[in-house]
């Protein structure tokens, strides 16, 4: 398969530099796994959009997949509380 691009929009990158160190490394770890599988175990499809998400503890990592570009945009990370709004 494919390598895949990831993008990290820039008010993405501010909501992981709020993390604290610990949850930012697995975060990190799990956008970089998205650049080799963008739809991994666990993934879900948000209803009503082109978004999926996925979880690491108490944070949503939510992205949008282009599959024609081969590049995956990382929209939002955010706590679980308030990932969806």
């Amino acid at each position: 398969m494919a390598s895949y691009k990831v993008v990290v929009k820039p008010s993405a990158a501010k909501e992981l530099d709020k993390l604290p160190k610990r949850d930012l490394q697995k975060v990190a770890s799990k956008i970089k796994k998205l650049a080799k599988e963008p739809r991994p175990v666990g993934s879900e499809k948000l209803s009503g959009q082109e978004r999926y998400r996925i979880r690491q503890g108490n944070y949503r990592i939510i992205y949008s997949i282009e599959d024609v570009i081969k590049i995956v945009r990382v929209v939002k990370v955010a706590h679980r509380g308030e990932a969806y709004r």
